[in-house]
């Protein structure tokens, strides 16, 4: 029997998908399909947006966002969706935001975890995010209440719902109580 060879999939070719009411994301050139993420999961999510992105507005500290598909690597070509984007001021070409998909890493990203998601998921999103340079990534535990919030794979900052989160040069001048992020 002879073995096929999976055709791969281009981040030019996923932005050229139907909308189907899925999420999909590009990891390697190979299309991974997901539901569209529940009620918690978006409250979340806009919490976020509410709490850390109009400091940064407040601030002109840069540009945030929902959602964007962010290409990551090429050849194969890997794009991911994360829950929230910070991209700092200046960085952006010509300080507009791109009408495809943004191609820098951003300054930091949210990723909200979902009841699906392994913890396999969950570390490999955090590792790719981190190898394509971002400077921070906070993964939201929603049962917990809790926060990750890694700057490299060996500085990680574990954080609970009393603690307090701060942007430090990410988002300088940003601080709130960590359950600020999450529903009462």
């Amino acid at each position: 029997m002879m073995a096929t060879e999976q055709k791969l999939m281009t981040a030019e070719e996923l932005i050229q998908l139907p909308d189907d009411g899925m999420q999909h994301e590009l990891i390697e050139g190979v299309l991974r399909t997901m539901p569209p993420p529940g009620g918690p999961h978006e409250e979340i999510a806009a919490l976020f947006v509410l709490t850390l992105g109009s400091f940064i507005r407040a601030h002109k500290l840069g540009r945030v966002y929902v959602g964007p598909g962010i290409i990551i690597a090429r050849a194969p070509d890997t794009v991911r969706a994360p829950d929230f984007t910070f991209v700092r001021a200046g960085r952006l070409p010509g300080d507009k935001t791109p009408s495809g998909y943004f191609d820098l890493p951003p300054d930091l990203v949210v990723e909200v975890t979902s009841p699906s998601d392994s913890a396999a998921e969950v570390q490999e999103k955090i590792e790719m995010w981190l190898d394509a340079g971002v400077r921070m990534v906070i993964q939201a535990y929603p049962q917990t209440r809790s926060v990750a919030v890694y700057r490299s794979a060996s500085d990680v900052r574990l954080l609970g719902p009393d603690d307090t989160f701060d942007g430090a040069d990410v988002v300088p001048g940003f601080h709130c109580a960590v359950k600020d992020f999450f529903p009462e």
